[in-house]
Order: C-alpha cells, then structure tokens, then sequence
C-alpha cells in the first residue's frame, strides 16, 4: 500500500528560499576549478576501488559527477531567527498542522501500524516528516554524488563528506539506482526525510513491502525510515519528550544544561513548575535536563530522552523544538 502524496498548501516560510533554489543550471564549474576538482575525483574513484565498491558502479557514475557550486556544508546552511517566538509560527505554521491532522485522520490505521512495529508514536513521525520535507513538499534534486563530492572538495574537513560520497556509491551497489535516481539537497541529505546516505545505508526502510526503500518518492517507506532510526536512537515509546516549565527568578542558569539531570522532585526543590504554575509531576523514576535555548529571558523546558533522540538526529534545539511543538498540535485537540 503506498500513502497518497501529500499537497503542497502547507510549505512553510522557511522552505520557500530552498525550494526557489533548486533550479537546474548550477553544476557546470568555471574552467579554473574543473581541472583541480577532476584531479579531486580521480583521487576518490581510486579509493572507491580500494573500498571494493563496485567496478561497474564506479564506471558508470564517477563521468556524471560534476563540480555543485551551491553545495553548503550542514552547519553553514542558513542562519536562525533570533528566538523560538519567531521562529516557531513559522516551522509549525497553521496550514501545516492542518496538512498534518488530516494526513493522520486519513491514514491512521497505516500509521498506528507503523507506529506499533518500530515502537515510535505515529505523530512523532509525522511531526519529524513535515519538520524535514514539509510533508514530502520541500525536496530537492540534485546529484547526490556531485554535491557530497563538491563538499568534501571544498571543506576544511572533508573526512566526513568522503565518507557520505563513498556511502552513496553503496547505495547505487545495493539498491540498483541509476545515477540520477539518488538525489539530494545542496546539503547532500536526501528524500522526504532528508537522510544522509550513511543514515540511508543503516535505517531505510522498505515500508509497503514492494522491494525497495524509495525515501524519495514513497511516503511510507519515508515514514518507517525514520521511525528505524528513532527506534535506534532507544525512543521510549511509552514516554513523551518533556514539558515547557517556569523557573524562579532567581534561578542559576548553569543548571540548564544536557549534562545535568535531576528528578521531578529535584527540579520542584529548586521552584519549578509545570507552565501553568501546577506543581511538576510527583515522580522519581527518571531523570531529565533543563535547557534554555534562547537563555535564561526565553523559554523554558525540562526535556526527556525521547527528545535525546531527536537531538541525535539534528543537534538543534529550534528543530527538536519544531518537531516535539508539531507533535503537540498533531496530539491536541484529539482527531476523531
């Protein structure tokens, strides 16, 4: 069974650069680069050989890569609004909760299986979908060979991109894909999920049973890829991510750090409360962390491990915080 593919009515602000962006025309480098970058890729096609990719794969793909002029590494992509109260109505716009709830009240029956298999609650997975790819809206197509080569030509470290490169050749190996199938951002993450091809390699998923693990083109094999990789991360799924909180006023803003954690009771000793002033939950079977994202003037949160695992997935607190923000909105008020 393959979900219908999502309307695009609910692209948010923040995808619209992006997708503007993805126009062809942008891979032919200046004659003054193409020299030392064809060096660069004669210098990668002989340690693909030597990592025993395919001899055939690596025929035919290594003539179609081409010098990516945009190619952005992941941590210089773009900047920030400069708190959650900007940035949050725009990655969690009303049109996309819309799009969200009623995705999930068409399909709910196939979400809740999904849910049930990897042990990830559905609107998680959602709510990571539409953080990502706006719900499938917001992909771009470009060479994923080109840009993760680009990249580790162009980077200061380029180890890691090396590696994504050598990780997308596998996957033409293992998958069968023509060169053109295996498509990126400018950032090299691929597909309505937005997985590297190292993330590919060990989490996708066939998720309708035809065969393949189609994160590009088919939603619920996009969906059980990242529920794999939440599964991976130990998501709880009798847990939710944590909660918004106050603190006193005079609070020490050191205490707000992942690597400190305390229990419910902890926490209450030192004047917290749950939002709306009630006391926190009256329980010491787990302990969680308190962060401050935008500092001690902004909002809030003590966060548990399920929000561990969103982090692993992107360090980011503002996307974490999208993620779990859209969760809540999937969650309440309840679909019937």
């Amino acid at each position: 069974m393959v979900l219908k593919k999502p309307w695009l009515r609910g692209v948010s602000l923040l995808a619209l650069p992006l997708l503007m962006m993805s126009s062809p025309g942008v891979l032919a480098g200046e004659s003054g680069d193409v020299s030392s970058f064809n060096e660069y890729l004669s210098q990668l096609k002989q340690e693909a050989i030597a990592l025993g990719i395919n001899k055939t794969t690596i025929e035919t793909a290594f003539p179609k890569i081409k010098r990516f002029k945009q190619s952005t590494p992941l941590n210089q992509e773009s900047s920030l609004p400069e708190s959650l109260e900007i940035y949050l109505p725009i990655s969690v716009s009303e049109a996309n909760v819309s799009t969200v709830r009623a995705f999930f009240k068409e399909h709910k029956h196939e979400l809740e299986t999904l849910g049930e298999k990897y042990g990830v609650q559905p609107r998680f997975i959602l709510a990571l979908w539409g953080i990502e790819s706006n719900y499938g809206a917001h992909i771009t197509g470009y060479p994923v060979l080109s840009v993760t080569a680009s990249l580790a030509f162009e980077s200061r470290q380029p180890s890691s991109y090396k590696n994504e490169f050598f990780a997308a050749l596998r996957i033409l190996d293992q998958e069968q894909l023509a060169f053109d199938d295996l498509r990126a951002s400018r950032t090299g993450s691929m597909g309505q999920i937005q997985f590297t091809p190292s993330m590919y390699l060990d989490y996708a998923q066939d998720g309708n049973g035809d065969g393949n693990k189609d994160i590009w083109n088919n939603t619920l094999d996009a969906l059980a890829s990242a529920a794999a990789f939440l599964k991976s991360s130990g998501w709880k799924n009798q847990q939710t991510w944590g909660r918004q909180v106050r603190v006193p006023q005079e609070f020490n803003a050191e205490l707000a750090a992942l690597s400190v954690k305390k229990t419910f009771s902890q926490w209450s000793s030192l004047g917290l409360t749950r939002f709306d002033g009630r006391a926190l939950p009256a329980r010491d079977d787990m302990s969680v962390s308190l962060i401050m994202p935008d500092g001690p003037s902004g909002r809030k949160y003590l966060i548990y491990d399920n929000y561990r695992s969103l982090l692993s997935w992107n360090s980011s607190d503002y996307f974490a915080i999208s993620v779990t923000y859209l969760s809540e909105r999937l969650k309440y008020p309840p679909i019937k």
